[in-house]
């Protein structure tokens, strides 16, 4: 068999395919959790605030992981979920009226 003749190989790198995961959770949920724990003990700056503040982190991060475990892109699929109706009528083209549905229409 000739060189020429095998399939050509290309490297498939996983970093490319990965979700950005930090702590265990979605990245961008924690640093807003993380963003408006720190304003609640900077701004409030009592003890209470303080506690208050890492107590609400340590439970955040905890239930991120959990959202994180079931699917890493779980916000970004929520929010891409809520911009659908809950039903398109069958239409000929795309320029046709749309007919109600019988409950109303959609969400």
């Amino acid at each position: 068999m000739n060189t020429t003749d095998e399939l050509r190989r290309v490297p498939f790198h996983m970093a490319l395919t990965r979700p950005d995961i930090l702590f265990g959770c979605e990245r961008r949920l924690v640093l807003v959790v993380g963003l408006v724990c720190i304003l609640l003990i900077v701004v409030v700056t009592t003890k209470l605030a303080v506690i208050l503040g890492i107590l609400t982190w340590i439970f955040s991060v905890a239930a991120l992981r959990l959202m994180a475990k079931s699917d890493p892109l779980l916000s970004s699929v929520y929010q891409r979920h809520i911009v659908y109706r809950r039903y398109y009528p069958a239409c000929s083209t795309p320029f046709a009226p749309s007919a109600p549905h019988p409950k109303g229409r959609g969400r």
